[in-house]
């Protein structure tokens, strides 16, 4: 039986413990999966690219008709604060120690009905947790993947608690020992099931477009951003089962993969099976902004310094 760790949290409006925090039988996140989330990597105590999650989490939130309960200001000071506090819990030190917070909010708690209810208060929790990266060997060798139809439902792009398609995907690469599961939908790329694919050919990064069918990922515009940058040539548009098994190189991208390289497709290798020169120089890119947000002047006390 797995027991819950005393890492601090925030539910409704309360700081306390993960074994201690309890939520009504009757939640609609529990019910329904009536609810979003969002992961949000911290380097060196200070939020990455918040602005765009926060963004994100408000489409989410207008998607399912669920008003914000917060303004941006007070969700950066409670993850800010949710930091430190893990920080000290665990004697680990802010500037070395990456983090990631962890947001949900639900619809709240009613009576089970599948029609929205409109007069009840969103529940609202948040966590921090220690971020594990790849480790020296996946950087070095690439990882092994596998392909799936893409059976979830056509609301892709609303980063819902409603997971069970996700959690089905990558039980199919845990299955086949693999790392993830890349996932077409007609004959087209859409995504992984914890991550966004991108295919590289002939030196150009490319990626399915932003639609219904496909998460926006946080790195969607990190990469553009980072390929801008290496002065390397990036577009979105669908692409093909076949110009993914013939690409140059694959990658993944994720909040905890940061950019990470596909070397083995269904047991097929990908180029010549090696980590490519265009993964390395977007890992490297993305360690530099990483590094630029830990040197970030923004005042750990104070929300707005992270603000646009």
């Amino acid at each position: 039986m797995h027991s819950l760790p005393p890492l601090p949290c925030y539910l409704n409006g309360e700081f306390t413990e993960l074994p201690n925090a309890k939520v009504s039988v009757m939640d609609r996140g529990f019910i329904f999966g009536d609810g979003v989330y969002e992961v949000v990597p911290v380097y060196g105590g200070q939020l990455f690219r918040f602005a765009q999650h926060m963004e994100r989490l408000d489409r989410s939130l207008a998607e399912l008709r669920i008003g914000n309960p917060m303004t941006h200001a007070q969700w950066a000071e409670l993850a800010l604060k949710l930091v430190a506090s893990y920080a000290h819990a665990t004697g680990a030190s802010i500037q070395s120690t990456d983090q990631l917070v962890y947001i949900q909010v639900t619809r709240g708690v009613a009576m089970r009905d599948h029609v929205m209810p409109t007069d009840i208060t969103p529940t609202v929790f948040v966590m921090a947790n220690v971020m594990k990266l790849p480790n020296a060997a996946q950087r070095r060798q690439g990882v092994a993947c596998v392909t799936a139809d893409d059976f979830r439902w056509e609301k892709a792009h609303i980063k819902s608690t409603s997971l069970l398609g996700a959690v089905f995907a990558r039980q199919i690469s845990f299955d086949a020992g693999a790392l993830e599961t890349v996932m077409f939908r007609d004959g087209f790329l859409s995504e992984a099931a914890a991550s966004n694919v991108w295919v590289v050919k002939n030196g150009k990064v490319m990626g399915p477009p932003k639609d219904k069918l496909v998460l926006e990922g946080i790195r969607y515009g990190l990469i553009e951003d980072l390929c801008r940058a290496q002065g390397i040539s990036f577009e979105l548009r669908r692409i093909s089962r076949d110009e993914v098994l013939d690409a140059d190189e694959l990658l993944l991208s994720s909040a905890t993969k940061e950019v990470l390289a596909i070397t083995t497709l269904d047991g097929r290798p990908i180029g010549n099976g090696q980590p490519g020169p265009v993964y390395a120089r977007l890992y490297a890119a993305y360690q530099q902004a990483k590094e630029q947000t830990r040197l970030a002047p923004a005042d750990l006390g104070s929300a707005d310094a992270l603000l646009p």
